[in-house]
């Protein structure tokens, strides 16, 4: 009996720090673990004793990717407890910050560090000598994302503009109307991008998922509604920690979650396109029917062209939300503290991100909890190397190493957020 080892030292396209171990024996996979090594942040810890109002500006600091994100599950909660529900144009922007990040986001993972794995290359800066067009647009279409959440959040990193109850400071209509000229000129860039992204070879691999993520009655989802599942889940988010569970295993510093009697779950783009597909617009529909990907999609490699298509339905709906826009009369809403205990959860490109907060009657925060998407997808991303790897063992190792990884960069995790470096150990007995 012998034993094969291949190692990647660094696997640079994806955030934060871990490791791979797929043990093989007798030509089966007999153990896959996903190792997060990365030191615990302790953000909980850190919101405790602060003022309910501090919360979307230090958990903005989780993450330089999906900061927007954590700004609005920590403003949501505090929202639910004080009372407050935000319509009009304050709600708008709210989404249209969001449709920010989701481009500058997606764009990010999809042309910079997913697309590469398909096309054989070890970076973007490699491919973008033989594919120097579509790099450009792919910089281009992010650069567009990042300014709407420059000019909605102070800043394009760690957000500074997003409070409780609205906005510090709302966009002028000329401001806005400026963004929606930008909009426009790389709107056929992401309908590009969708073609591009659904040319690409993938590999023959489908599972049996549970899909969760927000669903709301009327809209494609951002930040409102109830969790549901394609097995049954229908909950208000205050429900969440009774049916989604999170567990410490030995060999990570990030909790792996499962859904009660249940097991694993998928939260991120491929829950959102195959449950809430009728919602999003029917320009969406038609490029997503030119390109061969309507639902169900049970291939998570085809995941990259599903944030494409989910690019192009943040660009059409921040252009209907500024074609729209009238600058409300007050930046953000009155409320009043009170103590209670308040759920929040969004749409981050990863996944849904849960937040839950309780504060006493002068607002301060008494305790805290975060569930990222990431943490969330971590039992899922080890199921999907584990029957991955079975189906690919004729492959040679570095062929096989290479698969792996891309298998872990589908769900583009965000370690930091629950791999910048990531040891992918192929063990063959």
């Amino acid at each position: 009996m012998s034993t094969r080892t291949v190692k990647v030292d660094y696997l640079a396209r994806v955030e934060g720090e871990g490791a791979v171990t797929v043990k093989i024996k007798n030509d089966k996979v007999t153990d896959v673990k996903l190792r997060i090594f990365e030191p615990p942040r302790f953000f909980e810890a850190f919101l405790r004793g602060r003022k309910y109002s501090e919360a979307p500006d230090i958990t903005a600091r989780i993450c330089g990717i999906c900061p927007i994100a954590y700004q609005m599950s920590s403003v949501h909660a505090m929202e639910r407890i004080f009372g407050l529900q935000l319509t009009g144009q304050l709600r708008a922007l709210r989404r249209l910050i969001y449709c920010g990040e989701w481009i500058e986001s997606h764009v990010l993972h999809a042309y910079m560090l997913h697309a590469p794995d398909f096309l054989g290359y070890q970076d973007a800066i490699a491919m973008a000598a033989d594919y120097p067009q579509v790099v450009k647009n792919g910089l281009k279409l992010k650069k567009v994302g990042n300014e709407i959440v420059t000019l909605l959040g102070g800043r394009e990193i760690h957000p500074i503009n997003v409070r409780v109850g609205g906005f510090y400071k709302v966009p002028s209509k000329r401001e806005m109307d400026a963004l929606g000229a930008k909009l426009r000129e790389v709107r056929p860039i992401a309908e590009e991008f969708v073609r591009f992204a659904a040319s690409l070879p993938f590999p023959a691999f489908e599972k049996d998922y549970e899909f969760v993520c927000l669903s709301h009655p009327d809209e494609y989802p951002f930040n409102e509604g109830r969790m549901v599942s394609s097995k049954g889940l229908d909950i208000d988010v205050s429900e969440y920690e009774m049916h989604l569970i999170e567990e410490h295993v030995k060999h990570s510093t990030a909790l792996h979650a499962y859904r009660r009697g249940h097991g694993p779950y998928h939260v991120g783009p491929l829950a959102r396109y195959n449950l809430e597909y009728a919602k999003l617009t029917p320009a969406v529909h038609a490029l997503a029917k030119e390109v061969g990907l309507q639902p169900p999609v049970n291939n998570p490699f085809k995941s990259i062209v599903v944030r494409a298509l989910e690019t192009l339905y943040a660009v059409d709906e921040a252009l209907r939300i500024i074609d729209q826009y009238e600058p409300p009369t007050k930046p953000a809403a009155d409320y009043t503290v009170r103590a209670g205990t308040g759920w929040g959860v969004s749409e981050a490109p990863r996944g849904s991100l849960y937040h839950r907060y309780t504060v006493d009657s002068d607002g301060v925060i008494l305790d805290a909890h975060i569930s990222p998407p990431t943490a969330q997808n971590m039992k899922t991303i080890e199921d999907d190397l584990w029957h991955f790897a079975e189906t690919a063992l004729d492959l040679p190792d570095d062929q096989l190493t290479w698969q792996c990884e891309q298998a872990i960069r589908n769900y583009d995790p965000c370690i930091s957020c629950s791999v910048h470096f990531l040891k992918l150990e192929v063990v063959r007995e």
